[in-house]
Parts: C-alpha cells; structure tokens; sequence
C-alpha cells in the first residue's frame, strides 16, 4: 500500500514538473506591472528621483552621492528588467541588478519600518486613523459613508513585506529562468544547440 501511494506520488511530482513553467510565467506575469510602475514614476519623474536621492535624510531623502548616476542607473535598471522579464529574454541575467535594487530599497527605504506595509490594527497610525474615521462617522455621516463606501481605509505603513516578496520572486527568476516555452531564453537556447548539433552532424 505505502509502495502504491508513494509512485502515485512520483507520479503526480512528475505530472506537476511538467507545468513548472507556467510558475514561472505566472511569476513574470505578476513581477511586470510592479517594475514597471516603478520604471515608469522614475523616467517620467526623474528630476524628482534625483532629487529625492541625494537630498538630506532629515528632509526625506536618501542622500546618496552622485544622486544623477544614481538615478539613471536605477531607472535603466527597471526599464530593462522590465523589458527583458516580459520577454523571458536574459531573465537571469536582468534578475541580478534587479534583486540588488529590491535589496538597496529594502534597506534604505522600508527597514525602519518594520515588515508590514499596511499597519496592522494595534500600531499608532492605524489607532489614530480609526479614531479619526469615528470621528467622521459621528459629526459627519454624509462624508464618512463616501469615504467608505468602497471599502475600509487603511494606513500604509511602508514596510518590506512587498520589497522582500519581490526579492523572493526574483530569486525564483535567477535559479530557474524564465520559464519552458514562454520566455525567449528558451527558444534561444534551442536556436543556438541547434546550430551547435549541424556541423557535428556533417
């Protein structure tokens, strides 16, 4: 009996590995919209990412050196890997400075607040966000059932909880690429064994 579930259970293994590359094109799927808003905010407003780099931490800054480098090379960055994880082209290539920028921005931007990016119902902000919304619900109940009406508001608390989920999926990309059948990487691969194999063949 053991024996019989067990080879089921190679077997359904195997099945599963078969579709492995619809993970990893689920996980290309998911990662795209996330680079590229990023990409997007840092071409579009470049002159505010560079000065958000270098000016002073006390006015909410990162205040880095060479802020401009700085900038450029981290927009480039999103806007190739964002290109080249769409594609599956150099997945595991692009994955690299990729998981190095979610590295940079976990520890400058979202260690010091913790792990999660939305409050949690016992922290300060979300307290005092609820009192304000009773607050609102009392005084004014015209504008508390506007605010609310598509849902219940909450406090962005900014922590790595996305940073570091990205890092992971990233992670995934660089080990195993981008995926059978639906990343570039793949049909390349073939193309160049392929013309490996001919003179061999002749």
């Amino acid at each position: 009996m053991n024996n019989i579930l067990i080879q089921w259970y190679e077997r359904a293994v195997a099945q599963c590995k078969r579709l492995d590359f619809l993970a990893l094109l689920a996980i290309r799927l998911y990662l795209i919209p996330v680079i590229y808003v990023g990409a997007h905010s840092k071409v579009m407003g470049f002159a505010g990412t560079v000065a958000w780099f270098g000016a002073p931490v006390s006015e909410g800054g990162l205040n880095l050196p060479f802020p401009t480098l700085l900038a450029f090379l981290a927009a480039g960055t999103e806007v190739l890997g964002c290109i080249c994880i769409a594609l599956g082209l150099f997945t595991r290539i692009m994955a690299i400075p990729t998981i190095f920028l979610m590295s940079v921005a976990s520890a400058m931007v979202h260690w010091k607040h913790g792990w999660d990016a939305i409050a949690t119902g016992s922290m300060e902000a979300t307290l005092r966000l609820n009192g304000f919304i009773e607050w609102l619900a009392a005084n004014f109940p015209g504008r508390y059932n506007y605010i609310t009406e598509l849902g219940d508001p909450v406090m962005l608390n900014n922590g790595m909880e996305f940073a570091a989920t990205y890092f992971v999926m990233l992670l995934v990309l660089l080990v195993y690429g981008g995926g059978r059948y639906v990343s570039l990487d793949y049909w390349l691969k073939r193309a160049v064994n392929r013309g490996a194999v001919r003179p061999q063949a002749a």
